[in-house]
């Protein structure tokens, strides 16, 4: 899955305004089969104590999961999945259907290539809640569950204030693995703004927020991991985040091989298939890590050459990983050189 290696420096920041000395408050824990890091400067003016910040992230996260995990099977979203009654609306909350509308908004976005329906072909190849499977799937299998998959299946409406939603064929399976680890992060930060947190940095699983400074007074310093095969890490480039939210997808942790082949879990929506290309790994920058994270595995299934180019005709900032034979090069969009120089 994505993952992202942190550099997080520094420990003086000179604010001025209030009596307490500015402190680094940091909270961690585990969230959707993966950890969080939580980090901000609370120089007295955040409202609650750092341990009941702390419990209230803790129940603000496990709200997430309840309704949006495939690996709870009383979730709000697997309770929709095991439901096979076509066309008839199903009540959902707000915050699924917020998930949902952002990911068919993506969909279009990334030319298909962020599909929530993939479920049934995640799962058919093992990285999915099912077991991992230990050879690939034949054509049949393929075929079979690539009819149950299509954005245009599901169908997302609003009335009266409320929420619904129905799916057009019995077995139409959502994952929203690719999107809900940065609508949690989002959760987490804007929790922290209505704490009056001016400074912080939220991560889930590699998917990060920031806002204001780090405790040096600088640009929150984020390292982008060189993708590494054989289980080595290592720093690709830093940048300095503000007021923006980052999220990596990478092909090189989360795979299985057979016969010298390797199978990527990134599974391409159009073929059924782990994508095969060049490009290792891609970094998203957006306001939200929810829409960071959507497009980082959209665009990341495209490949390199038709990622740059949505990213180009978008104006998305993104940074490229990408395998040759001599090794790896790197390339960016123009909003990401533009940003970086900011």
């Amino acid at each position: 899955m994505k993952k992202l290696f942190l550099l997080l420096t520094g420990f003086v920041l000179l604010l001025t305004g209030c009596d307490k000395s500015p402190e680094i408050v940091t909270l961690t824990g585990k969230t959707m089969g993966t950890t969080y890091t939580i980090k901000y400067i609370d120089q007295g003016e955040v409202k609650n104590k750092s341990d009941a910040i702390h419990q209230q992230i803790e129940l603000i996260l496990k709200d997430v999961n309840a309704k949006m995990s495939t690996y709870i099977p009383t979730s709000e979203l697997s309770r929709f999945n095991q439901f096979t009654q076509t066309d008839t609306p199903v009540e959902i909350s707000a915050d699924l259907a917020k998930v949902i509308a952002e990911a068919i908004r993506l969909n279009q976005v990334t030319q298909g290539a962020l599909d929530v329906t993939v479920g049934p072909l995640v799962n058919l190849w093992g990285f999915g809640p099912d077991k991992r499977v230990e050879k690939q799937p034949s054509a049949e299998q393929i075929n079979e569950r690539r009819a149950w998959v299509g954005i245009e299946k599901l169908k997302l409406e609003q009335s009266a204030g409320k929420f619904f939603l129905e799916k057009s064929v019995p077995q139409l399976y959502i994952d929203l693995s690719s999107i809900a680890k940065g609508f949690g992060v989002d959760q987490a930060a804007d929790y922290l703004e209505s704490q009056n947190a001016l400074n912080y940095m939220v991560e889930i699983g590699g998917e990060i927020r920031t806002k204001g400074k780090n405790i040096e007074g600088k640009n929150w310093q984020i390292a982008i991991e060189q993708p590494n095969f054989d289980g080595d890490r290592s720093v690709a480039q830093v940048i300095g985040l503000h007021n923006i939210a980052m999220a990596t997808s990478g092909d090189y942790r989360n795979y299985f091989e057979e016969n010298g082949l390797r199978f990527s879990h990134e599974i391409d929506p159009k073929t059924g298939m782990p994508i095969q290309h060049r490009l290792a790994s891609i970094t998203v920058l957006a306001p939200s890590s929810m829409t960071a994270d959507g497009l980082s595995t959209g665009l990341f299934v495209l490949g390199e050459e038709k990622a740059l180019e949505v990213a180009e005709q978008q104006n998305i900032p993104v940074y490229l990983i990408i395998k040759t034979d001599n090794g790896f090069e790197t390339k960016t969009s123009s909003a990401f050189r533009k940003m970086s120089q900011q």
